[in-house]
């Protein structure tokens, strides 16, 4: 009987607190970024039965630092190496900080069946039962499964599966950091077996080739700023991002509402051209149309499910193809 083929998986280290070093031994402090991926590699042996790896490292940063420059380097290896047939799979090792972003960043662009798992680890490597070794076990062992295909990029961390599009960092400390509170997880990982909850198809954008990966430039892309509201909030600051900008996230209070004074500028801004998103900086829940806030009149974009930043994401990929109001808020209704 012929020996069974390993899976082929790409790894692609771009830093994070899953490539930690701690700066002293007593105490919680460390550097992102400070170990190669050979070095996270070497203490995971386990990986040998899982898959054929190949790792390379792109960036080593902590994620609080990801650009769009690096956003756009990792679609495209990521694109180029899903084009080869000597690879099954890719898994990203990533900061926490902005991990949820660049997931669904690359959700948006890279129009591929073949699974890409993004993970990281919320303590240093040097730490204590570190969980970056059993993370990485976990994502590869997600990436070399079938049923996770056609799922579009997804999140693995604690031993849970979570979709780009839903995962969010709910806490700043603690293993359990991630959960995904509107849709519930994707799927669970118990050491090497991978159990998805529910079917595959996801609506995807990349695969309906909305936002084209050679279509988006390298560096300078359209500036989408984020405004938090908070009591007794003014105008102020929103005139500023109008003057600045081409689009506008407001991290709404409760529905994605604002003071009148912070209402105000935004229809201000909206009148003059720049796009403006209503999403809610609670942690969960769905920001609709027309509901506290009279969007038609207003000329807003409602976020639905997508928090601030996913919703930044979102609508300067948007605003690269020049696309009106009624047409952004078709790609929210829907991605």
């Amino acid at each position: 009987m012929p020996e069974r083929r390993l899976p082929r998986i790409a790894l692609i280290a771009t830093g994070g607190t899953i490539a930690g070093a701690q700066t002293e031994t007593s105490g919680s402090g460390y550097k992102s970024g400070a170990l190669s991926v050979d070095t996270l590699l070497e203490a995971i042996p386990s990986l040998a039965s899982l898959a054929q790896i190949q790792a390379e490292q792109l960036v080593n940063v902590g994620s609080q630092n990801m650009t769009y420059a690096v956003w756009h380097a990792l679609a495209r290896r990521v694109d180029e190496l899903l084009r080869s047939d000597a690879v099954d799979g890719v898994v990203i090792t990533h900061g926490t900080d902005t991990l949820e972003e660049t997931a669904y960043f690359l959700s948006l662009v890279l129009p591929h069946a073949k699974p890409v798992v993004l993970v990281g680890a919320m303590r240093p490597a040097t730490a204590i039962s570190a969980d970056g070794p059993r993370n990485i076990h976990s994502a590869v062992a997600v990436a070399a499964s079938a049923q996770a295909k056609d799922r579009g990029p997804l999140v693995v961390m604690n031993d849970e599966v979570h979709y780009a599009r839903h995962v969010q960092k709910m806490a700043c400390g603690g293993v359990d950091a991630f959960d995904s509170p509107n849709a519930g997880r994707a799927g669970v990982v118990r050491g090497n077996r991978v159990t998805f909850y529910g079917q595959s198809g996801i609506a995807s954008a990349a695969a309906a080739k909305v936002f084209p990966l050679d279509q988006l430039p390298a560096t300078v892309w359209p500036r989408v700023d984020i405004a938090y509201a908070c009591a007794d909030m003014d105008g102020v600051l929103i005139d500023f991002m109008a003057s600045q900008a081409q689009g506008i996230v407001l991290a709404g209070v409760g529905d994605g509402n604002a003071t009148d004074a912070a209402v105000d500028a935004l229809m201000n801004a909206a009148r003059n051209g720049v796009a403006v998103v209503r999403s809610t900086r609670c942690g969960s829940g769905s920001v609709g149309r027309n509901i506290e806030v009279d969007d038609d009149h207003g000329g807003f974009i409602a976020a639905y499910e997508l928090n601030p930043q996913k919703a930044r994401v979102l609508l300067t990929l948007a605003l690269m193809s020049r696309r009106d109001r009624a047409d952004i808020q078709a790609l929210f209704d829907r991605y």
